[in-house]
């Protein structure tokens, strides 16, 4: 019996490297500063060499930044993936909303995307990546329940980032010992009363 073996192109082959320097970048990244982290450390920890990683990313902070971007996907990816149908656009804003807090309590997640994201990619950036991610979920929902009535016709923007911020904050007061419960029973408070007198 003859056996075949099936060689990677060269396309499967780079985009594994590149998903090892991401995976590699995710998991120093969240267990030490930004900062704390040199290039070495990135390619031997994804077992590629220097070359490899300044041929998909022009240097550490552009590593950082697709770090960040797959993290906030995969934030937006459980909030879908989590939250079951709703009876209303209410409950939908609720589901969404623990399924955020759900979420960012995977590992150095809170303080990678809502501390040292910001801090490293500036705060337009930071947000323009939220923007495609969770934030844009939110805003839909957001959207949904302003077109059904369950909330009042407020702008969408403002509206999206006041939430979105009174969710990162939760977020990172849990994440340093906060109450869930009481955070949750105050966010749902503050949304529903949005709602038309």
């Amino acid at each position: 019996m003859q056996v075949v073996l099936k060689r990677r192109s060269n396309k499967d082959r780079s985009e594994g490297t590149r998903a090892a320097l991401v995976a590699a970048g995710r998991d120093l990244f969240v267990e030490r500063p930004y900062a704390d982290i040199g290039t070495p450390e990135i390619v031997a920890k994804a077992g590629v060499t220097r070359g490899a990683l300044y041929h998909h990313f022009a240097d550490k902070r552009e590593l950082f930044a697709a770090v960040v971007d797959a993290e906030a996907a995969a934030v937006a990816r459980d909030i879908i993936q989590s939250s079951p149908d709703p009876t209303s656009a209410m409950e939908a804003l609720m589901a969404g909303g623990r399924a955020y807090l759900d979420a960012m309590a995977a590992p150095g997640r809170t303080r990678l995307l809502l501390l040292e994201g910001p801090a490293v990619l500036g705060h337009a950036e930071a947000k323009s990546i939220d923007m495609c991610h969770s934030a844009s979920a939110l805003r839909d929902g957001l959207a949904y329940a302003i077109e059904t009535g369950a909330l009042q016709k407020l702008a969408l923007d403002p509206l999206t980032a006041m939430i979105s911020a009174a969710f990162d904050a939760a977020a990172l007061d849990i994440e340093a010992g906060g109450s869930r419960a009481d955070w949750e029973k105050s966010l749902e408070a503050m949304i529903r009363g949005l709602a038309p007198a």
